[in-house]
């Protein structure tokens, strides 16, 4: 099989192709056929050691995948071979087979793509435990989403215009925006031409704000807390513009909110029954037309590199896929 391979640590022009044996699966393994493999910003953090996730060399980078099942191994109970899945590994599925543990893996309902459910896993996965799980969003509270356009970004607008929530999509172009009110949001703050907290009052309006979705960071993330209700949530995702924020701790307690932290891996790791539900249900909001978990563009493996650059420059909108 081929593999794309991290043998040096660098940026994606370092990445090689190499030939390997296909992978035979042991007790409790499955090996699968990679269809599509999809790639994150972080993947970009992984290859340069940067992130905190360090495998050991050489590593495949690519977090997720759909394929096919082509063997299973002993004790493996609830799927065959043929079977269309998804599998998340953290890191390694950009490659043309994979082997997986049982529990990485979910069947994928027909009716759904493998485009579609490839890149579903992690940022659609950190949402929905972001907007469900932590912050208990209600239909019809306000939701405000920083950096919209980007991977877990537009699946919070998604998930929150799914949930029944009034969706403020703020990012930093009107093309960005346009794509976030295209996938559920109700209003639009471009925060490159607008002070982010006037903009918020702005559109806040009578309502107010009662979740804040953050994963930017840097000085975005002050002035959306000041702009929560009473008894507002706070949910820190991740820090794409670099800095971490130093939130002065009055604010939280003059309005009783709560800072929510959203660590999707340490989740999935050890609530493994509640991720499956989630699994399965952002599986079934595809299947029902409410999610497109769209996709920015299909590469060879050959043109990782460009893939990559394309999330470095922060310029995807949706998912970015590989196809070995």
């Amino acid at each position: 099989m081929k593999a794309l391979l991290c043998k040096t640590l660098g940026g994606p022009e370092d990445l090689v192709i190499a030939d390997l044996p296909d992978p035979v699966p042991g007790p409790g393994e499955v090996r699968v056929r990679v269809t599509v493999a999809a790639l994150n910003f972080f993947d970009t953090l992984i290859i340069a050691g940067r992130y905190q996730v360090k495998p050991d060399l050489p590593f495949s980078p690519g977090a997720e995948a759909a394929g096919i099942v082509e063997a299973v191994g002993p004790g493996v109970e609830g799927l065959r071979v043929g079977e269309r899945v998804i599998a998340h590994l953290g890191h390694g599925t950009c490659r043309e087979t994979i082997l997986a543990r049982r529990e990485a893996l979910s069947p994928i309902p027909d009716g759904v793509g493998d485009e579609q459910a490839a890149g579903l896993t992690v940022t659609y996965g950190t949402s929905l435990h972001a907007l469900q799980d932590r912050a208990a969003l209600r239909a019809g509270e306000t939701l405000v989403v920083l950096g919209a356009s980007g991977g877990v970004g537009l699946a919070a607008v998604e998930l929150g215009h799914a949930m029944g929530a009034r969706v403020i999509a703020c990012a930093s172009s009107a093309d960005k925006l346009e794509a976030a009110r295209a996938h559920g949001a109700d209003l639009v703050l471009d925060y490159s031409e607008e002070n982010l907290r006037e903009g918020l009052r702005r559109l806040g309006g009578a309502a107010g704000i009662d979740v804040v979705y953050d994963p930017v960071g840097g000085d975005f993330s002050e002035p959306a807390l000041r702009s929560l209700n009473w008894k507002g949530r706070f949910l820190v995702i991740g820090f794409a513009a670099g800095p971490i924020p130093k939130i002065p701790l009055n604010l939280v307690l003059l309005k009783g909110i709560d800072v929510q932290g959203v660590h999707w891996g340490a989740f999935v790791r050890n609530e493994p029954e509640a991720h499956a539900r989630n699994q399965a249900r952002l599986l079934a909001l595809v299947a029902e037309g409410r999610l497109t978990a769209k996709v920015h563009g299909v590469y060879p493996l050959e043109r990782a590199a460009e893939a990559l650059g394309v999330l470095s420059r922060r310029e995807a909108v949706g998912k970015v896929l590989l196809r070995p």
